[in-house]
C-alpha cells in the first residue's frame, strides 16, 4: 500500500513541475511577443554588462611546469623557459 502511495505522490509532483514550467515558458513567451515600446526598449536589447565584463576579463590560463596546476597568466613566474605557479615552484625541478 506504501508503494502505490508512494507512486501517486511522485505522479503528482511531476504533473506539478511540467505544469509549472509550461507556465513560465507561457509567460516568457508572451514577454517576448510584446512589442518594445518606450524609452527602456533599448535597453532590453542591449547585453548585460556583467556578461560583457566577464568575457572582457578572460585570461590565458598556464599550467605549472612542477605541479601541472592551471594558473592566470598574469601570476606567472617564468624561470628556464618554463611557466610555474609559484617561486618556490620555480626553484624546484620539473616533475
Amino acid at each position: 500500500m506504501s508503494r502505490l502511495l508512494f507512486w501517486i505522490a511522485l505522479a503528482i509532483l511531476v504533473v506539478a513541475a511540467v505544469r509549472s514550467k509550461l507556465r513560465q515558458a507561457a509567460k516568457r513567451h508572451q514577454q517576448m511577443s510584446q512589442p518594445m515600446n518606450g524609452p527602456d526598449a533599448h535597453e532590453q536589447l542591449r547585453p548585460q554588462p556583467a556578461r560583457a565584463a566577464a568575457k572582457a576579463e578572460a585570461e590565458t590560463m598556464l599550467c605549472c611546469a612542477h605541479c601541472g596546476v592551471y594558473f592566470p597568466a598574469s601570476e606567472n613566474v617564468p624561470a628556464g623557459g618554463r611557466d610555474y605557479c609559484s617561486a618556490a615552484h620555480s626553484q624546484l625541478a620539473p616533475q
